[in-house]
């Protein structure tokens, strides 16, 4: 009798074994992803402050294997915009996230079919610096996950702009021997707005073609910023541009940051959303 009943306490055992061991290995990869995540140097926007959670629905994470790598933005349920100098090859997308340490249930995860830089991209001058990513399968669009509108015109002089991302939000200044660093791992908004072309490319030395803009804020202080890349530039809801290049250190008050000009792209973007 006391041998049956031991045998017959074998699969409960192995069914309580088996979800003690189920439940530790999900603990341990959710740790190991926080600690992954928080390694990495995901600074924010220089002089912005935390967004408002989930007040740009349309921002998108990209990640190569668990380092944070880029920002991007969702301008349909199946296709993400962002800049050429963000190819790495093995992309994964993450929408609808806010602190990219916490998950808080709204988020989605997508795969990457197919990726088109710009055929005329040049990573040495800038030009051209924009991509399309094809995701594995379409987004469920929600409050934290939507669309941003492609523009109708381009940029006008002092149109005010929000930049966001998840790039520095301080360096070295004013010859300190260290920076007054923050290493939060949520979403930062700054207000910027765009800036007269001309004073811009004298600045950069003929750099600024008239497929970039330049935004920022009089004065310096504020500006995009390293892990901004590929993030959106919205001004008055629609996505004006696409984090590219700037000097460094970043906020300084003769170069503010450059981003590709979305208004010169739209034939471009609607023809390859419409052959694949």
């Amino acid at each position: 009798m006391k041998a049956l009943s031991f045998l017959s306490f074998l699969p409960h055992f192995s069914f309580f074994l088996s979800f003690f061991l189920s439940f530790f290995l999900s603990f341990f990869l959710s740790f190991f992803l926080s600690f992954t995540i928080l390694s990495q140097d995901n600074d924010k926007v220089i002089g912005g402050e935390e967004c408002r959670p989930h007040s740009q629905p349309w921002q998108v994470a990209l990640f190569e294997g668990s380092r944070f790598n880029c920002g991007a933005s969702l301008i349909s349920n199946q296709w993400v915009l962002t800049a050429a100098h963000c190819n790495t090859g093995k992309i994964r997308v993450r929408l609808g996230e806010h602190n990219l340490r916490l998950w808080d249930g709204v988020e989605q995860l997508r795969g990457v079919a197919y990726a088109f830089p710009h055929p005329r991209y040049e990573k040495r001058g800038h030009h051209d610096d924009i991509m399309l990513l094809r995701l594995n399968r379409p987004v469920c669009l929600s409050n934290s996950i939507r669309p941003v509108a492609l523009p109708t015109r381009c940029p006008r002089q002092g149109e005010q702009c929000v930049v966001s991302g998840w790039g520095l939000v301080a360096e070295f200044k004013n010859g300190a021997a260290a920076p007054k660093v923050k290493l939060p791992n949520t979403l930062h908004c700054a207000n910027i707005s765009i800036l007269p072309t001309t004073s811009c490319n004298t600045d950069y030395r003929g750099q600024v073609t008239d497929t970039m803009v330049c935004a920022g804020v009089e004065g310096g202080g504020t500006d995009s910023c390293e892990g901004d890349s590929g993030g959106p530039l919205v001004c008055g809801g629609a996505l004006q541009g696409i984090v590219s290049w700037g000097d460094v250190p970043c906020d300084t008050t003769t170069k503010p940051g450059v981003y590709t000009k979305v208004c010169k792209y739209l034939g471009w973007i609607r023809d390859v959303m419409r052959k694949n």
